[in-house]
């Protein structure tokens, strides 16, 4: 990526997101969830309320721990995390999409490969500005650790889910008519994860070797400029070669 003399005369990146949109979106999945909470109440569904409010803190800790420990959060990073949060747990368990709609869990799978793509990406920026780790990070190098992060980690998250279901009796596996057991589930988790990690990874790619800027990079670098607390060594970009 294109070098940076210093922070000082680096250009501040702009958010492609507006505080307002992000308020905006994060306040109608909150009302939302608040609505589906009162009504839960009213039919004394306790554990269900449990759920939607243990879901609620969840959507909103992005933006409590980044002002709880002073961390700026891009508000792209914001959103989609939320975004993804509401999907899964807020539509995917309490309103049961994923037994309503056939695609709902694959889709988010891909999903969540994509947003680990994304926070594999912002990893290698994080030891390319530290300056304890003196790297100049090829693309090809870059969008194969993003990669394989990705996948490493939705990996982790099916042992996750076929220990809860061996331990607790949970059902995260969620099983078919062709195979109770749960293993063509995990096995398309996988596949999707895996492909949402190539599209990310090929995008991040593809834009550090043509010189072209992405979003991706803009919230990053509006990441790092105004955390400058974590990096030693101003921002300096990683070379396109």
């Amino acid at each position: 990526m294109k070098d940076v003399q210093s922070e000082e005369s680096s250009p501040k990146p702009a958010n492609l997101l507006s505080d307002r949109a992000r308020w905006i979106i994060i306040a109608s999945m909150l009302g939302i969830m608040g609505i589906e909470l009162a009504f839960i109440l009213y039919n004394q569904r306790w554990f269900a309320a449990f759920l939607v409010t243990a879901i609620m803190l969840a959507t909103a800790s992005p933006i409590i721990l980044g002002r709880r420990f002073n961390v700026y959060i891009p508000p792209e990073f914001q959103v989609l995390t939320v975004a993804f949060v509401f999907a899964s747990l807020f539509l995917g368990e309490v309103r049961d999409f994923y037994q309503r709609i056939w695609w709902w869990d694959m889709a988010l799978h891909a999903t969540s490969g994509l947003l680990l793509g994304i926070f594999g990406f912002l990893l290698v920026y994080v030891l390319n500005e530290n300056a304890r780790v003196e790297l100049s990070m090829k693309p090809r190098f870059v969008a194969l650790f993003a990669f394989l992060f990705a996948v490493a980690v939705g990996s982790l998250w099916e042992v996750f889910e076929f220990a809860m279901d061996q331990v607790f009796g949970m059902q995260m596996q969620k099983p078919m008519l062709n195979d109770p057991s749960g293993l063509t589930d995990t096995m398309w988790d996988l596949i999707v994860d895996t492909l949402g990690a190539a599209i990310i990874s090929a995008l991040g790619w593809w834009y550090m070797s043509t010189g072209k800027e992405s979003w991706l990079e803009i919230a990053i670098q509006s990441f790092i400029q105004k955390n400058p607390r974590f990096f030693r060594s101003g921002l300096k970009r990683m070379s396109r070669r």
